[in-house]
């Protein structure tokens, strides 16, 4: 017995030490890189290389050691500001001759794409510099985006997949009847498919019909895009796509997709030609990521105490403080609120993506953004998706600026409840009794059933936060509440549609944005300040040695799963009534 608590005191005590030496270890990276000026030695005659395997968000991490503690593995998200900003570098630094893309699955959305294929498309036409893209497999993503080089290499045997948009919905009812658990839904908005999955077991009519049109219209915005770079007609495009005419990759150079199938050798010669070295010479790259951190002389722009303030509301929306990832109400009221009372910032950019979520927390936002609006222009710039309760933070701004592939709208409302109380009793043997000192004590509880008067009061709450939300758009848009409610009714819209309906007025990135307030605001030389402040990086530590860790094991233990988990957490932490899409919103 002496020895086995031994052997238990000792492997406590290992663990113990190794967390320690860990969190040291970590503690001297962190030293080690804030000490370091972290800024990045380009050399002559080099190229910009450009893959996109890490997943792209609006906000880079200002984190020195941003990777998981518990692998050890980098987390590499990078920021679209940072990209756009590196390619907008690179057409001045006399050092970058030409950028070099080899993306084969970039790791973001369509709109996240299309700013940064517009900034590629503008590196091209201010600069005599060349652009190349070489892939062993170019998947559409990649493709949409790699179109615009001034020339596009695939591998002899490679694969270009070109098979045009499909979007595919989980629905969870018969899982729900196998569990003997009932979903309580009550919506406004024949269209708010959010509620779909837990009460149907395919999509009604009315989402297919929405699916479609901002499929469609997705679609033709891509074509388009790829139609202009590749000049070849749109028409002829969409016959490539529907008669599957791209087998192999022969095929994509004899349709004029690709110019010419290329081993990885040959590309790297044809690269040492436009840089005029040698053969056996080796080519200098620099990647993206260390790009980033690349200062020129002369970009440095004039001191002024002016600024724009960018406040990025990124995430599901909720009560409470939120992080870096989630919208929590009082994180992002007080940025905005700071910058209101910030006499040197003459105008915000509120930069939103965001499938919504909690009603009152958005609420809670738009009080803030109607009272920084009452001060100073305000700009929103929205990104992947501004819908839902996205678009209610949204809808009081004085410009409104969307990707024509944003997917925003869903202005629509829905309280959604899961009674257990057969699942309990059926599967798991508990019953549950209740003592009351009125009638609605338990109102909403997951152990029973609503009365009919009990979700006559919900649905009628639902109906109040959707005249609500109606009346803001009408207000903020200035259009009339029934025809805010004719495109309501929890429909979705690509940005493109949005803007013809008057619920977006610029098609735009979020340069464009940020471009709109300064002259808004009169400014020819400001500086720009970002907020919310990002959490401090021993925060961020300590987050992932304690719960951040319990999210590492989930993911790595789960993989795809991890969605569903989420999702099904999600669910049980919700307030009652919500402003959200759908969840699994994916676009293949």
């Amino acid at each position: 017995m002496l020895n086995f608590l031994k052997s238990i005191l000792s492997t406590v005590l290992g663990m113990v030490i190794g967390f320690f030496l860990i969190l040291f270890i970590g503690l001297g990276i962190i030293v080690a890189l804030s000490e370091g000026d972290g800024e990045t030695i380009v050399k002559e005659n080099s190229i910009l290389k450009i893959t996109l395997s890490d997943p792209i968000i609006d906000r880079g991490s200002d984190n020195p050691i941003d990777f998981d503690i518990l692998s050890m593995e980098s987390k590499n998200k990078m920021g679209l500001t940072d990209i756009l900003n590196s390619i907008e570098k690179a057409k001045t630094d006399d050092r970058i001759k030409g950028i070099y893309m080899n993306v084969e699955m970039p790791n973001a959305s369509l709109a996240s794409l299309e700013e940064i294929r517009e900034k590629l498309l503008e590196f091209k036409s201010e600069t005599d510099k060349f652009i190349i893209a070489y892939s062993e497999i170019y998947s559409q993503k990649a493709y949409y985006i790699t179109s615009v080089s001034d020339e596009v290499y695939l591998h002899p045997e490679g694969i270009l997949e070109f098979v045009g948009l499909a979007y595919q919905g989980m629905f969870y009812k018969g899982a729900l009847e196998k569990l003997d658990v009932e979903p309580q839904i009550i919506r406004h908005g024949k269209f708010k498919a959010a509620v779909e999955p837990y009460m149907l077991d395919k999509m009604s009519d009315e989402n297919r019909q929405q699916i479609t049109k901002f499929l469609k219209s997705i679609w033709s915005n891509m074509l388009a895009d790829i139609s202009e770079s590749r000049k070849i007609s749109t028409d002829e495009l969409f016959q490539i796509v529907q008669q599957f005419k791209v087998r192999k990759a022969s095929d994509a150079v004899t349709l004029g997709l690709i110019d010419a199938n290329l081993y990885k050798d040959q590309v790297l010669d044809s690269l040492r030609q436009k840089l005029n070295i040698e053969a056996d010479e080796e080519i200098e790259v620099t990647g993206l990521a260390a790009y980033k951190n690349v200062k020129l002389e002369g970009n440095k722009k004039k001191y002024t105490k002016d600024k724009i303030a960018i406040i990025y509301a990124y995430g599901e929306i909720s009560g409470g403080e939120g992080d870096d990832e989630n919208i929590g109400s009082e994180r992002i009221s007080r940025a905005i609120r700071d910058a209101r009372t910030d006499e040197k910032v003459k105008a915000i950019v509120l930069r939103v993506n965001s499938p919504g979520g909690s009603a009152l927390a958005s609420e809670t936002i738009l009080r803030e953004m109607i009272l920084a609006k009452a001060e100073k222009p305000i700009v929103v710039s929205m990104g992947d998706v501004a819908a839902s309760g996205g678009y209610y933070i949204a809808c009081h701004a004085d410009t409104i600026v969307a990707n024509p592939t944003t997917i925003t709208g869903s202005i629509g409302v829905f309280g959604l409840l899961m009674n257990t109380q057969k699942l309990m009793k059926n599967k798991l043997g508990i019953t549950i009794d209740t003592v009351r000192t009125n009638k609605y004590a338990d109102m909403g509880s997951m152990f029973r059933s609503l009365t009919i008067k009990e979700r006559n009061i919900i649905q009628k709450s639902v109906e109040d936060i959707y005249d609500t939300f109606v009346t803001h758009v009408s207000e903020g848009r200035s259009m009339s509440k029934e025809a805010v409610d004719a495109i309501g009714q929890g429909r979705v819209w690509t940005g493109t549609d949005a803007r013809d309906l008057g619920l977006v007025d610029v098609l735009g990135g979020f340069e464009d944005a940020i471009d709109l307030a300064a002259n808004m605001a009169n400014l020819e030389n400001y500086r720009i300040s970002y907020l919310p402040k990002q959490i401090d990086p021993m925060e961020e530590l300590i987050k992932d040695l304690t719960g951040g860790a319990k999210v590492s094991i989930l993911e790595n233990e789960l993989g795809e799963s991890y969605q569903l988990y989420k999702e099904v957490n999600n669910i049980l932490e919700m307030d009652e009534v919500q402003m959200r899409m759908p969840y699994f919103f994916e676009i293949n």
